[in-house]
């Protein structure tokens, strides 16, 4: 099975970017997108009649997340139901006979980490909500989580300590959720890759130099990673200040 993740950065916007003909020459059987910046209706992309799930933020042309698939789903589940969590439409489960699917939209510190504590308090609910899937049947989790966990995993590790993705705090959050039992896919297949980015800033030419980080990913219960046949990041795809990921699995 092909699983696919994208920050699209505003779907809109990377529908006239390549959007369609990207999934029209992919076809996975997964698409899971973060940051639409849009409600279901207000376009319509052509994902070959895939069942369409959305999650959308309160607050307008935020946010957002959906997941395009083929695949009914045995339930789907918007949030983690909990009340501080669940207005920014960054998370959704699609639940399968044999595992559970999380895409997710992490929130981001901010500048000067003003956010901090609530990514914290995020970091800390999340883990327990995916430690409660697990239980049950494997999980698949992926998206824009918003760090960068180790040094290779970004450009400049030295200049961007403690900013935004790059805090000691949310390294350690990740740390944290691979040690309760789940596997960071790429670099369980590439343990010392360097120079493998997911997102560049717009600024400074960025993208041209592979100045970036890798901040999308896909995490598996630890008992798939044998399940794991191909984990990569689809970095000459353009459309958005991301590149999808793509993960394939032997299920």
């Amino acid at each position: 099975m092909k699983f696919i993740s994208w920050n699209v950065n505003g779907l809109r916007a990377c529908m006239k970017k390549g959007f369609e003909d990207f999934f029209a020459d992919q076809k996975p059987d997964f698409l899971c997108l973060q940051e639409t910046k849009m409600e279901q209706g207000q376009a319509q992309p052509n994902v070959g009649g895939c069942l369409e799930y959305w999650n959308s933020a309160q607050k307008k042309g935020y946010s957002g997340t959906a997941i395009f698939t083929p695949h009914s789903p045995v339930a789907v589940a918007y949030g983690m139901d909990k009340e501080l969590h669940d207005h920014e439409g960054r998370l959704i489960t699609l639940e399968y006979e044999e595992f559970y699917l999380v895409c997710c939209y992490t929130p981001n510190a901010q500048d000067g980490l003003k956010r901090l504590a609530y990514r914290m308090q995020w970091e800390d609910d999340l883990r327990e909500y995916l430690i409660s899937l697990d239980k049950t049947k494997p999980v698949i989790y992926c998206g824009d989580l918003n760090v960068a966990h180790e040094e290779i995993d970004l450009k400049n590790p030295k200049t961007n300590r403690m900013n935004a993705g790059f805090s000691d705090q949310e390294r350690e959050k990740m740390t944290v959720l691979l040690a309760s039992g789940f596997t960071d896919t790429f670099r369980y297949l590439y343990p010392d890759r360097e120079g493998a980015y997911s997102w560049w800033s717009y600024r400074f030419n960025a993208r041209k130099n592979n100045a970036g980080w890798r901040i999308d990913y896909f995490i598996v219960s630890d008992r798939l990673r044998e399940k794991i046949v191909r984990a990569e990041i689809l970095s000459d795809v353009e459309g958005s200040d991301h590149c999808p990921v793509l993960l394939e699995l032997d299920l």
